[in-house]
């Protein structure tokens, strides 16, 4: 079916939004800290009352967080209207998303300028990695519906999870039961032919406590390829659907003890175009197929020692076909076990220790003939970190030392100090170092070092930071200023012809894997939120840097700057909004030949209350119709227009 849909490729006023925002968000910064002191209305319950756990993998107020971080909640999540997890992230500070082409399409998301695979995804403690390719997780596998609340760790934190975390790490929670039973529904309509449902149950009965949660989207989607003479072009809409559910189910056996099962599953069916077909209209489908789930016991022994017994595990499984049928299989599996110890010093001080195992598996036909298709890892670690806060005063140390079946040991530390040298101000330095170890498929397929070669080694950060933050009852404003190093970046080169297996690919596909790129990331993250005449202002800015030090070039599909900015306003059962996201101009490859021009994306949504427990709303996003890319030659999302309603009595 041919697309109806027509966007304007005009230039839009709103492209001054990419030298504009960063002059919004100076002014934005300036009125924050005046109206920090003309103001007595707060914002409503004060972001450092909330607790974290991602930072330090223990509980810690917001306040005492040595780092550049974001914690997004259930009301932040359901403000989102068209898109997925993805789609969310894309609006945070320091993240940028590249999408071949529609919300299930193969997504990379790009933290402070890293590759994708160098950000940690964990969903309710379990990570969430393939070892195909290069790695990383699937971000465009994970829906919206389930989640309760986020938690957004920018900054290399291999000494407190190991392998991955080089630039950052993202913590999805899926609901958890608490209080009375209640029931939560979703439903929207919208452009494109895309209807959204969900349905969740919760609550506490006694010592037992349950979540229960299922989702269902469905799009007609829009025609993802640009290029007219390319063999892959085809003049039809490529949809995608997925389904999902998590269930959590807890027990307090007493006052100091609890038991908690965890899962979640996700599958995504989206369409594309990857080769000239005998049918015109057919499309090929890449199926995303993802499952986390985890057991844990949690004990406090006495009011000074805590402890936490984990076994997690992870799939992912991606399959591609053709005219349905299968052309590509791979399955990831991820198993881990883990005894978290926290125990209190004293006032102000903790130390907690970590005993970790982690298994990886990998099955794709890609991989050498030795292998059977198969391939196995493992990692043992041992990790400790010190929380001091005294007065004024933070300090976090951690260290964790992981050793792998493959390449041997990898260690790996961090030093954070803060000073809160006014009431309301903090300035914070931190240095750490990280590593993201090969996958299989790049230690073991046709590709990879062969028998008997040196093993690949993992890619390793040492990252520098530098942080300011201003915590008013009504303002918040944070200045970071990073400088990541990552050395011995796995590529893929002719120059290591040598040590792969002879029955490596002819060309075009003549090359190997092996360690050789080095890049250095820097960069300046402004962020910022106040109420200013009866509005609610929200903005980031963030100026970067990303380059291949040994070329000089700039990393591809990274902005050099990129920002939004949002208004909002509540009026009775009314709330309104406005963000402008803007990035700026890019190249679409690493040796920076093929340019992609910036833009600036309007979103608006309108909610309305009808009563305590319905409520209304109208998402417009990309209201201005921009048409513009991620990736060279896939279309993005034109202007798309949403209404959902959520019902959550109480019973």
């Amino acid at each position: 079916m041919t697309s109806s849909v027509r966007r304007s490729t005009r230039p839009s006023a709103l492209a001054l939004g990419l030298h504009a925002t960063p002059i919004a968000l100076a002014v934005l910064a300036c009125t924050q800290v005046i109206s920090a002191q003309a103001q007595t209305a707060a914002l409503g319950p004060n972001k450092l009352d909330s607790v974290m756990v991602t930072a330090t993998r223990s509980k810690l107020s917001l306040e005492h967080v040595l780092a550049d971080v974001t914690v997004l909640t259930r009301a932040d999540i359901e403000r989102q209207g068209f898109g997925n997890l993805a789609d969310l992230m894309s609006r945070q500070s320091c993240i940028e998303i590249v999408r071949n082409g529609n919300p299930g399409a193969s997504t990379s998301l790009f933290m402070r300028g890293a590759n994708t695979q160098h950000t940690l995804l964990l969903v309710d403690g379990v990570r969430m990695d393939t070892q195909s390719g290069s790695g990383g997780a699937a971000w465009e596998a994970i829906p919206l519906a389930l989640i309760d609340r986020i938690e957004i760790v920018r900054g290399p934190a291999s000494s407190v999870y190991g392998s991955d975390a080089v630039a950052g790490v993202v913590q999805v929670f899926t609901r958890k039961g608490n209080g009375q039973p209640s029931f939560d529904f979703g439903a929207g309509i919208g452009s494109l032919g895309t209807v959204k449902g969900d349905l969740s149950a919760t609550g506490r009965q006694g010592d037992f406590d349950y979540a229960l949660s299922m989702a269902a989207e469905f799009s007609e989607g829009f025609n993802t390829r640009k290029v007219l003479n390319d063999p892959s072009y085809q003049a039809d809409q490529d949809g995608w659907r997925n389904y999902s559910g998590s269930a959590r189910l807890g027990y307090q056996l007493n006052t100091a003890h609890r038991l908690e099962l965890l899962s979640t599953a996700a599958s995504t069916d989206a369409q594309y175009d990857a080769s000239a077909k005998p049918k015109p209209g057919v499309d090929d489908h890449n199926l995303h197929a993802t499952r986390a789930s985890r057991a844990l016991w949690s004990a406090n022994w006495t009011p000074a020692l805590n402890t936490e017994l984990s076994a997690g595990e992870s799939t992912e499984r991606y399959e591609t076909q053709s005219n349905r049928r299968p052309t590509y299989v791979t399955e990831t599996q991820v198993r881990q076990y883990a005894l978290n110890a926290g125990l209190k010093l004293g006032t102000g001080q903790q130390v907690n220790f970590l005993l970790e195992r982690r298994e990886d598996e990998l099955i794709n036909s890609g991989l050498r003939a030795d292998t059977g298709g198969q391939a196995k890892r493992s990692q043992n670690a041992i990790g400790a970190g010190y929380l001091l806060s005294l007065g004024a005063f933070d300090a976090q140390l951690h260290a964790r030392q992981d050793q792998d079946s493959d390449f041997g040991n990898s260690n790996n530390g961090s030093l954070a100090v803060g000073w809160r040298f006014a009431s309301a101000w903090r300035a914070w330095a931190s240095a750490g170092t990280a590593f993201r170890a090969p996958t299989l498929y790049q230690t073991f397929s046709q590709y990879g070092p062969k028998p008997g070669a040196k093993p690949l080694d993992p890619e390793r950060g040492r990252n520098t930071e530098l942080g300011l933050r201003y915590e008013g009852a009504d303002t918040e404003l944070g200045l970071s200023v990073y400088n990541n190093k990552i050395q011995d970046l796995i590529t893929w080169d002719s120059i290591f012809l040598g040590s792969c297996p002879p029955s490596a690919d002819p060309q075009p596909w003549d090359g190997c894997y092996g360690n050789l790129a080095e890049v250095r990331l820097r960069g300046i993250s402004l962020q910022g939120e106040t109420r200013l005449a009866g509005l609610r202002l929200q903005g980031s800015v963030d100026w970067q840097d990303p380059r291949d030090t040994k070329t000089d070039k700039i990393l591809g599909r990274r902005a050099k700057v990129h920002g939004s900015l949002r208004v909002e306003k509540a009026l009775a059962q009314w709330t309104a909004g406005a963000q402008v996201q803007a990035f700026g101009d890019r190249f679409d490859d690493h040796a920076n030949t093929r340019p992609l021009g910036g833009y600036a994306l309007l979103n608006l949504d309108i909610g309305y209350r009808v009563n305590p427990q319905l409520r209304l709303q109208l998402n417009l996003d990309n209201a201005l119709d921009k048409d513009y890319e991620t990736a060279k030659g896939y279309a993005q999302a034109p202007r798309t227009v949403f209404l959902s309603l959520r019902y959550s009595p109480k019973l």
